[in-house]
């Protein structure tokens, strides 16, 4: 006889945006001071956390693989020029992996489109990172409101970024994270469709494996997290009333974006 199929245990991603001492104010809630990052890499160490990327924790669940205790990912969202300069020394120290999750046309070069909200790294600086051990995942074109865009549309946003960070990179990324964590079933077949192995959502609770590789929830660190804060994150403990006024909004911000969206399908010639 077998045993019962045991569940893996769910698992803390986190989620970064900006480490920089003065981000810009579109950035500076969801950015973090240099030295608190610092600090919170500190309490993973110390506290015998370790760190996977995106793609290992995926492999790992979709073929059975053991992951090793006090499991956590370390991801960033954007690709603002803060993670190379202040993260990667942090990750460094420790060895560390992460995830870098950039939208493709906020970097400065032949692809950029305009609409970056702050600083944000140069292709070098990508590929430094890769080096480094940092995994390189996709994170949209443009970074739009991708539920919100029609087909067509949707389409060339998840395959010019795939193919950008493909061209730059010389491997295609496996990894993606939906721009302010919106999806929906067709945004998750299409970055599915696109080849992407597993996709990153926001939720603000614990990834499980019964969320499905493209639905996998993160937690949102910000620069008003202290460390006792932090530490319960981490842990898992606490997060309704952590993230409480997240949910609020969240909440009462969908309610709003399908009512635009069935008033945008209602219109005449649609």
């Amino acid at each position: 006889m077998t045993g019962p199929v045991l569940t893996p245990p769910a698992v803390p991603i986190l989620m970064y945006h900006a480490v920089a001492h003065r981000p810009a104010p579109a950035t500076h809630g969801l950015s973090v001071a240099p030295g608190a990052f610092a600090d919170q890499m500190a309490v993973l160490h110390d506290e015998g956390y370790h760190p996977l990327t995106t793609a290992a924790l995926a492999a790992a669940w979709r073929e059975g693989a053991p992951l090793p205790d006090r499991p956590v990912l370390i991801t960033f969202d954007d690709g603002y020029e803060g993670v190379h300069r202040y993260a990667l020394p942090v990750l460094a120290k420790y060895g560390f992996p992460a995830t870098l999750f950039v939208s493709t046309g906020w970097l400065p070069g032949p692809y950029d489109t305009g609409g970056a909200l702050d600083t944000m790294l140069g292709w070098d600086q990508v590929r430094e990172l890769a080096a480094a051990g940092v995994e390189i995942g996709g994170h949209s074109h443009t970074h739009p409101q991708l539920d919100q865009l029609p087909d067509e549309a949707l389409w060339s946003e998840v395959l010019r970024c795939k193919g950008i960070v493909a061209e730059q990179l010389g491997a295609a990324p496996v990894s993606f994270a939906y721009p302010y964590g919106y999806s929906s079933r067709r945004v998750r077949r299409t970055v599915r469709g696109a080849g992407f192995r597993q996709s990153l959502a926001v939720g603000n609770g614990l990834a499980g494996y019964r969320q499905g590789p493209y639905a996998l929830r993160r937690l949102t660190v910000r620069r008003s997290t202290g460390l006792p804060e932090f530490r319960r994150i981490v842990a898992g403990e606490g997060l309704g009333r952590i993230f409480a006024k997240d949910r609020v909004l969240t909440k009462g911000y969908a309610l709003l974006r399908r009512s635009r969206q069935a008033i945008r399908h209602s219109a005449p010639g649609d």
